[in-house]
């Protein structure tokens, strides 16, 4: 929760829920001392499909590689899925792009709600 209120991510969200959301998916941590500095989660089918759901690192301390660890400890978990996609605000593209992840101008992203 004090991640994701540094990041200003998700204010709706409780430790509840998201106690259930990590039930159904992969994750990895980063710690300094006992806080959770940096966080990232896939959900997957467990074969063919995985998309990368949250990746958010600490405000004091982006920029300094953990967001790279983070993904590259997650990518290891998925290494058996087939595709492993993400969606990226603008100003991130080109750090998923040097690590790996490539642009796709085919595809659309829609939103029920």
């Amino acid at each position: 929760m004090k991640l994701y209120q540094n990041a200003g991510w998700w204010s709706e969200r409780n430790e509840q829920d998201i106690n259930l959301v990590l039930k159904s998916a992969i994750y990895v941590g980063a710690w300094q001392n006992d806080e959770l500095v940096g966080f990232a989660r896939a959900i997957t089918d467990g074969k063919f499909r995985a998309y990368i759901e949250d990746v958010v690192v600490h405000t004091d301390i982006q920029r300094e590689g953990i967001g790279l660890k983070l993904i590259n400890e997650l990518m290891n978990q998925l290494s058996h899925i087939d595709i492993v996609s993400l969606f990226s605000r603008e100003d991130l593209i080109s750090f998923y792009e040097e690590n790996g992840f490539k642009s796709s101008k085919s595809q659309i992203v829609m939103h029920a709600k």
